[in-house]
């Protein structure tokens, strides 16, 4: 009796901190758009070339490392009245399904997943885009993927805010959050 094997069609890919970007932006005095990064990227992105569905993507960020460009701004958002890094040091991603899609580049899909902020866990989607795969002047292959979103940061217990005396708060709810991301194909 002869067994055939299907060919492996799942491709692991490691995230590379070093061509990522997880950016974040609110609006300040309701008038301003200010935006944050996260240097501190890690995590894997399974693709399934027959079918997609089957892919994945799990994520951990280090709270410590996000960045707005102003000191005082970042250690506040470092504090307890925001993402608390002393007591949450990560914030995770963990996709629960895939939605279309294909490993075409320009081709766009949906990920749902689990966000977890502050020990909060609430399901999120991405609208993401395949942005193509090559192979960098070192042999290594590559794969770019960008992804977007919108919160309500008061989901996860980012609640901190300031009225101001002209109306509104200093700091807007809805947190827009963008993602592109280049990872390298694992070794078989």
């Amino acid at each position: 009796m002869t067994v055939n094997a299907t060919p492996e069609t799942q491709t692991t890919w490691t995230i590379d901190p070093a061509h990522t970007l997880v950016e974040f932006s609110t609006k300040h005095m309701m008038i301003t758009t200010v935006k944050g990064r996260f240097a501190d990227v890690q995590g894997t992105i399974v693709t399934d070339e027959r079918d997609p569905a089957k892919s994945s993507a799990e994520v951990t960020i280090a709270a410590a490392s996000l960045s707005t460009g102003t000191d005082g701004r970042d250690e506040h958002l470092r504090s307890a009245d925001f993402f608390d890094v002393e007591k949450f040091p990560s914030l995770t991603f963990r996709s629960k399904r895939i939605e279309g899609g294909s490993l075409t580049p320009g081709a766009a899909f949906t990920v749902v997943g689990d966000l977890t902020i502050r020990d909060v866990t609430k399901e999120v989607t991405l609208s993401a885009t395949f942005e193509g795969a090559g192979t960098d002047p070192w042999g290594n292959e590559k794969a770019s993927f960008a992804a977007s979103t919108k919160v309500d940061r008061r989901e996860f217990g980012l609640t901190w805010n300031a009225a101001l005396e002209t109306g509104g708060v200093l700091v807007s709810n809805d947190i827009r959050i963008a993602i592109e991301a280049q990872a390298v194909k694992a070794a078989a």
